[in-house]
Protein backbone atom coordinates (compact mmCIF):
# COMPACT_ATOMS: atom_id res chain seq x y z
CA UNK A 1 0.00 0.00 0.00
CA UNK A 2 1.60 3.39 -0.61
CA UNK A 3 2.50 5.23 2.18
CA UNK A 4 0.92 8.52 1.71
CA UNK A 5 -2.16 7.02 0.90
CA UNK A 6 -2.33 4.98 3.90
CA UNK A 7 -1.36 8.35 6.07
CA UNK A 8 -4.37 10.38 4.37
CA UNK A 9 -6.83 7.11 5.02
CA UNK A 10 -5.52 7.52 8.77
CA UNK A 11 -6.13 11.20 9.41
CA UNK A 12 -9.40 10.57 7.65
CA UNK A 13 -10.15 7.97 10.45
CA UNK A 14 -9.12 10.40 13.08
CA UNK A 15 -11.20 13.41 12.38
CA UNK A 16 -14.17 10.91 12.72
CA UNK A 17 -13.23 9.55 16.25
CA UNK A 18 -15.57 10.66 18.69
CA UNK A 19 -13.49 12.08 21.96
CA UNK A 20 -15.14 11.99 25.07
CA UNK A 21 -16.35 15.65 27.26
CA UNK A 22 -13.50 16.64 29.26
CA UNK A 23 -15.51 15.68 32.49
CA UNK A 24 -16.05 12.27 31.38
CA UNK A 25 -12.46 11.80 30.24
CA UNK A 26 -11.19 13.56 33.21
CA UNK A 27 -13.06 10.97 35.90
CA UNK A 28 -12.12 8.17 33.56
CA UNK A 29 -8.37 9.41 33.82
CA UNK A 30 -8.94 9.30 37.99
CA UNK A 31 -10.51 5.53 37.84
CA UNK A 32 -7.85 4.52 35.84
CA UNK A 33 -5.40 5.65 38.17
CA UNK A 34 -7.07 4.59 41.39
CA UNK A 35 -7.10 0.79 39.64
CA UNK A 36 -3.55 0.87 38.82
CA UNK A 37 -2.32 1.99 42.52
CA UNK A 38 -4.85 -0.38 43.89
CA UNK A 39 -3.24 -3.51 41.84
CA UNK A 40 0.37 -2.09 42.36
CA UNK A 41 0.00 -2.16 45.97
CA UNK A 42 -1.71 -5.61 45.72
CA UNK A 43 1.00 -7.04 43.26
CA UNK A 44 3.78 -5.03 45.94
CA UNK A 45 2.58 -6.68 49.13
CA UNK A 46 1.81 -10.10 47.68
CA UNK A 47 5.54 -10.05 46.74
CA UNK A 48 6.78 -9.00 49.85
CA UNK A 49 4.74 -11.69 51.76
CA UNK A 50 6.00 -14.41 49.15
CA UNK A 51 9.27 -13.09 49.44
CA UNK A 52 9.23 -13.43 53.45
CA UNK A 53 8.00 -16.79 53.18
CA UNK A 54 10.43 -18.02 51.14
CA UNK A 55 13.66 -16.29 53.19
CA UNK A 56 11.55 -18.55 56.44
CA UNK A 57 11.76 -21.90 54.05
CA UNK A 58 15.19 -21.10 53.29
CA UNK A 59 16.03 -20.40 57.25
CA UNK A 60 13.60 -23.73 58.17
CA UNK A 61 15.67 -25.77 55.90
CA UNK A 62 19.26 -24.73 56.01
CA UNK A 63 19.57 -22.63 53.34
CA UNK A 64 21.90 -19.69 52.81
Amino acid sequence: MNPIKYTKEVVKEGKRIRWPKRDVLFSSIVVVIAISMFVALFLALEDFTAGSIINQLRNVFGGK
